[in-house]
């Protein structure tokens, strides 16, 4: 059993430069020092895995240039309304059963209303009886809304910073970075986990990516979980013809988060139907330690679960014992 009390506390001074030389780093050292990191924190052969539902799908009034559904472009996308949450409690129950050990909500609203957080707070009450971490991304929250999805249940709140705040205006301008944060204070004052990462292959530079990570490090607390995706260009989207991120850079992006957040759970989001097992791998080696599974994450593809349980078996992981729900399948394959 690793005794974190033993660890030096992490930084929350990193600067610009330092993170950039990270990134800078020979691949190999970069690699073993992240590595090395993860050891220190968590056993290297365990694994997070969370499932996310989409519980109210489009008509955000955001324009997040990456997203499929804003508004603001024209992608195909249907809006829905919110989900009832019994459909919501039941198919938690279904990602349980298939070995999710948190489950997470999300719905496209730039910002949270009143009159939706009864609704929400049956749904994650209701997850959270079946024996699952629970999450949910629900936009800007205020200090109010905040405290009654915490006594509803919720473990984490995600709230992603996206990229840097010198680039963030390229990327979004319907809300402002300073927003962002306030409701990670939110969180973070009601006593929630935050879960706050970022989007990577945007066409943004090694120095935004840099910058990305050094506000999560920054944070007057670390995100307890801190998801990475790679984009998943949406045509019809500003951002639908940006060019894949290089894997070594992704995986850089990866170690480099691991640094500079130790003890966070570092997750392989969106993007990941898209890599191969050789490069999950490398991310793994680098000291990412959760997934999203279940084939769908909110309007993109995922692997199948199937293809997971090779994996995992393959590279000899197995689901995390620090989360709430043990896994059943996954645990059995490997």
């Amino acid at each position: 059993m690793i005794n974190r009390s033993d660890l030096a506390a992490p930084r929350h001074d990193w600067t610009q430069t330092e993170v950039e030389s990270l990134f800078d780093l020979p691949f190999a050292e970069l690699v073993f020092r992240a590595a090395s990191v993860h050891r220190q924190w968590f056993d290297p052969t365990e694994i997070q895995l969370s499932q996310l539902l989409s519980v109210k799908t489009g008509g955000c009034a955001e324009n997040c240039g990456y997203c499929s559904q804003s508004s603001h472009f024209d992608t195909g996308l249907k809006a829905t309304r919110l989900m009832n949450p019994d459909t919501v409690i039941a198919q938690a129950k279904v990602a349980r059963d298939g070995g999710a050990q948190r489950f997470c909500m999300g719905a496209a609203w730039r910002d949270l209303k009143d009159r939706d957080v009864p609704a929400l707070a049956r749904m994650i009450g209701g997850v959270k009886a079946l024996g699952l971490e629970t999450c949910a991304t629900l936009g800007m929250i205020q200090p109010h809304q905040a405290r009654a999805l915490q006594a509803a249940g919720l473990d984490y709140y995600n709230h992603n910073l996206d990229t840097s705040a010198a680039d963030y205006a390229r990327v979004v301008t319907t809300r402002t970075y300073q927003e962002r944060l306030d409701t990670l204070a939110s969180v973070r004052a009601a006593g929630m986990k935050v879960c706050c990462g970022g989007i990577v292959g945007m066409g943004e530079t090694r120095v935004a990516r840099a910058g990305l990570l050094m506000a999560l490090a920054t944070l007057p607390e670390h995100p307890d979980s801190l998801p990475i995706n790679a984009l998943m260009p949406i045509p019809g989207t500003p951002l639908g013809d940006s060019p894949p991120l290089d894997g070594l850079e992704f995986v850089r992006t990866v170690a480099v988060a691991r640094l500079v957040c130790p003890r966070a759970v570092v997750r392989l989001s969106a993007g990941r139907d898209g890599m191969s097992r050789e490069l999950q791998a490398l991310c793994f080696l680098a000291g990412a330690n959760s997934m999203f599974v279940g084939g769908k994450l909110l309007t993109t593809a995922l692997p199948d679960i199937d293809d997971d349980q090779r994996l995992l078996a393959d590279l000899g992981m197995t689901p995390m014992r620090d989360a709430v729900a043990p896994n059943r399948s996954l645990a059995a394959s490997a």
